[in-house]
């Protein structure tokens, strides 16, 4: 009797992924308030072009997703995992002043891609972490939890750094100096909040890096580093959007709110989606958020209003909050447990490879062609990987 009523209890996600929800929340209000601001810095106090901002956000996301690789091999060789987080926080948190006393675009990328590589090293062990702490049954509504948190963040950096540059008249770097105090206070809340399961306390150290053990990442791992890289470069940096806001004219002091309105579409949807993600067929969902997707890019690059860029860049978020939480829990899912650090890493360098391309493109279009032929190809982009997505899953069937 009493067995049978356990079966009935719900389970419930974990505390420590609350707690790495909300130190990812703390630390994106930091880098989104930098963020939401740094491409209309670059163009306009430093004098960058736009070319220039799309291969500079490339490279720097695509640092990142390469950093992962080795963050999380490592965590699966040491059997640990919280370390590596604190030091990644940590480096992010060291590079926000940097950003406030720049007086050239040099310091600016140094601190970007140093930012970008504690990025990545916190990534794939703060991924796996997740898998680690959570029972199967919830593991998608955990990664939609965690991923709605820190889109929290991302939604309230640019409305904070909107509403300082607004009492400060478009002051960058004040609202730079402000942006340092949510990123040490994520820090403090990891190293307070997090210590290791005691599986992973007791776990042996493992090879990732041998024949061996990459032939146990086997077929269904490899299909949805495919779909991943398929679906990053169906999309390019969300700093276009806020080039094409100003571009529409769009205030300057309003332009973070378009970073506003598409991660409050992006967290109000990464949670249900997570959920659906326990019970829906994971192509299907993946599928929707590419065909929503093609509608974003359409209306960004059609629309030639207020009206139509808030439609799009909502479109935008709720595409993100489709599918990131969701490719999360497939990797989890298809991956041994004693690899999913390296699974991780691997998952997020073949992505930031398709980011940076993507990326590169994007700015190359908007010099040459203007920037309705960005989201016009993004859109065409994104049909034809919605296509190959579905071609491919009818192969597997």
């Amino acid at each position: 009797m009493t067995g049978s009523h356990q079966t009935r209890l719900p389970v419930r996600i974990p505390a420590g992924v609350w707690v790495l929800g909300f130190v990812s929340l703390l630390m994106d209000v930091s880098s989104e308030m930098i963020h939401s601001l740094l491409p209309l810095f670059l163009v306009g106090a430093l004098g960058v072009s736009v070319l220039t901002i799309g291969v500079i956000e490339g490279v720097a996301e695509a640092t990142a997703q390469i950093s992962k690789v080795f963050s999380g091999t490592l965590s699966d060789y040491l059997g640990r995992r919280r370390g590596l987080l604190i030091f990644g926080y940590a480096l992010g948190a060291l590079t926000k002043p940097v950003f406030a006393l720049a007086q050239s675009v040099t310091p600016v990328v140094a601190a970007r891609f140093a930012d970008r590589i504690g990025k990545g090293l916190r990534g794939a062990p703060r991924d796996a972490l997740v898998a680690d702490i959570t029972p199967p049954a919830v593991r998608g509504a955990a990664y939609g939890l965690r991923q709605a948190l820190d889109t929290v963040g991302a939604l309230l950096g640019p409305l904070v750094a909107t509403g300082l540059m607004l009492l400060w008249s478009s002051d960058f770097r004040a609202v730079f100096w402000i942006a340092v105090i949510p990123a040490f206070l994520s820090v403090a809340l990891l190293i307070i909040g997090i210590r290791e399961p005691a599986q992973s306390k007791g776990r042996p150290p493992v090879n990732p890096i041998n024949r061996a053990s990459l032939a146990r990442l086997g077929s269904d791992y490899r299909f949805v580093v495919v779909i991943g890289a398929i679906l990053t470069m169906a999309r390019f940096s969300e700093a276009f959007l806020v080039l094409r806001a100003a571009e529409l004219g769009v205030p300057l002091a309003w332009v973070p709110i378009v970073m506003v309105a598409m991660n409050l579409a992006y967290a109000a949807t990464a949670y249900p989606a997570g959920k659906l993600a326990d019970t829906m067929n994971h192509v299907r969902l993946l599928s929707t958020g590419l065909a929503v997707l093609v509608v974003a890019d359409l209306v960004l690059a059609l629309g030639s209003g207020w009206t139509t860029l808030g439609i799009g860049v909502v479109l935008w978020g709720v595409h993100m909050g489709l599918t990131q939480g969701l490719l999360a829990a497939m990797v989890a899912s298809t991956a041994p447990a004693d690899l999913r650090g390296s699974a991780f890493g691997l998952f997020h360098l073949v992505s930031g490879a398709a980011m940076l391309l993507a990326s590169v493109i994007a700015g190359m279009l908007w010099m040459s062609l203007g920037s309705e032929a960005t989201f016009v190809c993004g859109a065409v982009f994104c049909a034809l990987a919605l296509l190959t997505l579905m071609w491919m899953h009818l192969r597997r069937e």
